[in-house]
């Protein structure tokens, strides 16, 4: 067992037991346990849980993004005040501000990335075992907390007639061509890169404030907007149909969630503020940040205007 083997195996048995205690349930509710659909949701379950256990990291990375959006200004002018200077020690200066910056704003430029760092070992995982299901089930041996039957089923198992270990590059390598695995390849993939580029477009179009639209903050987030849906694209090709399922459902949970943060929490100075702050004033809610009992203090400070005491005319007597 290698180094990168070794890291892995305690998330490769875990990612195995979820899958298996969900095939489980699935089986007891009256689930054919070799369907390939009952395998096929087993992998949602396993997303789902794996979402569900990082939405605290979820909501630590959205104050973080925010946190990056609200420095936009002060890091414009950081970067003006050492412009041209090349020097090492104003670019150490320059370092030791900018760390500065994130502590003050509770942030850092890797914190986008954190979620799907903490996902990586758990993809790599049911990417080692869903690969390496057709050489276990031919050893006679199980995946960590799967059984050689359950392997065996998994091996066997279809979705609309591709075999749910089976990649699209190997298939076009090997001289037995499937044909449902080409096509369900294709249409994973596609659905995995357009619901990674449509989350992606949405923060960018509704959820950055304008100073962070014009900040650096930008250029990281447009980089990410086609390096990573070509990166998943081109490394799609040589997932197994389960990994595929599994990446394009994560893709649809975030697509989703987004959604949900963009309505319902957006980022203040953000197209989606304004529009939030619209929708609460139609609802005869007070605006955000703004508070009953504040604008009442506000509205006691100013000073009574001055009016000018009109005086009574008198009436013209008639004289006697």
């Amino acid at each position: 067992m290698g180094f990168f083997d070794t890291i892995l195996f305690p998330f490769k048995w875990l990612v195995s037991w979820i899958m298996v205690t969900f095939h489980d349930g699935l089986t007891f509710l009256g689930m054919d346990a070799a369907s390939g659909l009952a395998w096929t949701l087993s992998i949602i379950g396993l997303v789902l849980v794996i979402r569900a256990a990082l939405i605290p990291v979820f909501v630590k990375q959205i104050k973080a993004q925010r946190g990056m959006q609200a420095l936009q200004p002060d890091m414009k002018k950081l970067q003006a005040k050492y412009k041209g200077k090349t020097d090492q020690l104003s670019r150490q200066a320059m370092g030791q501000e900018q760390m500065a910056l994130y502590k003050e704003h509770g942030t850092n430029p890797f914190s986008a990335c954190l979620p799907m760092l903490i996902q990586m070992p758990f993809f790599f995982s049911l990417f080692q075992v869903l690969s390496g299901v057709a050489k276990a089930n031919g050893s006679g041996i199980g995946i960590g907390a799967m059984s050689h039957a359950q392997v065996a089923q998994f091996d066997e198992a279809t979705l609309f007639g591709a075999p749910l270990s089976a990649a699209f590059l190997p298939q076009l390598q090997g001289g037995d061509l499937n044909v449902s695995v080409v096509v369900l390849s294709i249409v994973m993939i596609i659905a995995m890169i357009a619901s990674q580029f449509i989350t992606q477009k949405q923060i960018m179009s509704k959820n950055m404030s304008e100073e962070a639209m014009q900040g650096p903050f930008m250029k990281q987030q447009k980089m990410m907007l086609y390096v990573l849906p070509l990166v998943f694209g081109i490394g799609g090709v040589n997932f197994p149909i389960g990994v595929l399922i599994y990446w394009t459902t994560t893709n649809i949970w975030t697509m989703g969630q987004q959604f949900f943060v963009i309505r319902r929490m957006p980022t203040p100075g953000s197209p989606a503020y304004k529009e939030y702050q619209k929708r609460r004033e139609a609802k005869g809610l007070p605006l955000l940040g703004v508070s009953k009992k504040k604008v009442e203090e506000e509205i006691e400070e100013i000073p009574e205007a001055k009016r000018q005491r009109s005086q009574p005319q008198r009436k013209n007597r008639k004289k006697k």
